[in-house]
């Protein structure tokens, strides 16, 4: 057999470098900025029509937006405004616009969906099971942290332990579904996140900044 014989045969290492590649870090640097607005405008989208949309309560991706996001955009500041933008408009199509009660509540719950954002470095370097974990810790903080403000704000409950235990018990089914909601979604914007990173990739032989 000639050497250009064995060159054209299988190569029994591409399905390993395939595989390899899609557990590989996610690397978003080269992306044009029209195209990274786009994805901000798809996100908030998103965001505004599956929280619009929810098959029960707690089913929304403003969890997973903000991890997208997070790990999508170099700032996170930006990175904040998609799932806070999708929050403040689907806002405006709910009875009563989303009041929460009180501006403090009201900041609670946008902190709460907002800093996923910071887990978007667990999304990139270990996309698929970074982009699991960082659902269901933003699924349990938001529990845990609304629940917590909605106790200590309002005369709901008595401000004592067992008052924060009666609040917590009376939300648990309220976030029966949140977890698998959030990885739900998660999971789902995955693949697009993996083909922005092929676009990136792309890009970057040719310089594209």
């Amino acid at each position: 057999m000639s050497d250009s014989d064995r060159s054209a045969g299988p190569n029994p290492s591409a399905g390993h470098s395939a595989e390899a590649h899609h557990w590989a870090p996610l690397d978003f640097s080269p992306l044009p900025v029209g195209l990274l607005v786009l994805a901000w405008i798809g996100l908030v989208v998103i965001g505004v029509l599956g929280r619009l949309w929810q098959p029960a309560m707690g089913v929304s991706p403003l969890i997973a937006i903000g991890l997208c996001a997070g790990a999508l955009f170099p700032s996170r500041l930006l990175a904040a405004t998609a799932p806070v933008a999708a929050l403040a408009a689907s806002n405006l199509a709910l009875p009563g616009g989303g009041s929460y009660g009180s501006w403090a509540m009201a900041a609670v719950v946008y902190g709460s969906f907002a800093w996923p954002v910071l887990l978007g470095w667990m999304v990139r370097s270990r996309p698929l099971v970074g982009a699991i974990g960082g659902a269901l810790a933003g699924s349990l903080v938001f529990f845990t942290v609304t629940n917590a403000a909605h106790w200590w704000l309002t005369n709901d409950y008595p401000h004592t332990l067992a008052g924060l235990v009666e609040c917590y018990v009376a939300a648990l089914p309220f976030y029966r579904w949140m977890p698998v909601g959030d990885v739900a979604w998660t999971v789902a914007l995955y693949a697009p996140l993996v083909a922005l990173s092929g676009v990136a990739r792309k890009l970057r032989p040719l310089g594209v900044a």
